[in-house]
């Protein structure tokens, strides 16, 4: 009898086993598709016009591109004020100050087609970390009613070892012979 019932107790055991095993597969291939999907939405070959503009927005809002109009701004004066004896753009500096608003005209919207980019892939990566956040709050749940199951079954088990193990120690009992005016303290407690 006891034999079958720590064989049954065993095979529920590998049971549960095969259960978690299981429940960990799924969840990695769960994991995986969200990973892919997430993927999908990844821009890994932009158009030209918009590695351009992002180009001309990264260079036009750098030190580099400061500093190098500051330098063309001052040596553009000096050279009409001080070294040509017939300046090209005499003193109120009207060509500087054309090529000036032609650059800002092309420059502006430049790199505001580079923030609007910028701001759709700040969009959808704030949707994929609503998502991500989605999927942990779910997973976090089902972990929370697996463990609950896991905890059940496991405890039924545990109830049965100890039921198991309670008609051993009767069998045990009943097999010890209790002699008459020794001391049977120990075999009482059992």
């Amino acid at each position: 009898m006891s034999k079958v019932k720590l064989e049954q107790l065993l095979a529920a055991e590998n049971e549960q086993l095969q259960k978690l095993k299981e429940i960990v597969h799924k969840a990695i291939e769960e994991e995986k598709l969200l990973s892919d999907k997430l993927l999908e939405f990844e821009d890994r070959n932009p158009p030209f016009v918009s590695r351009l503009a992002d180009k001309v927005a990264g260079f036009g809002g750098s030190w580099k591109f400061i500093i190098a109009f500051a330098l063309i701004m001052f040596l553009w004066i000096v050279i009409n004020v001080y070294l040509i004896s017939k300046p090209f753009d005499p003193f109120p500096f009207i060509l500087l100050n054309l090529l000036l608003s032609t650059l800002a005209a092309l420059q502006a919207p430049i790199i505001l087609m580079s923030q609007n980019r910028k701001e759709e892939k700040d969009r959808q990566r704030a949707i994929n970390d609503y998502m991500i956040n989605l999927k942990a709050e779910i997973e976090v749940r089902n972990l929370h009613g697996k463990l609950d199951l896991l905890m059940t079954e496991q405890m039924q088990t545990l109830f049965e070892i100890q039921k198991t193990q309670v008609e051993l120690m009767e069998d045990i009992k009943s097999l010890v012979k209790i002699k008459p005016g020794k001391d049977n303290t120990a075999i009482n407690k059992l």
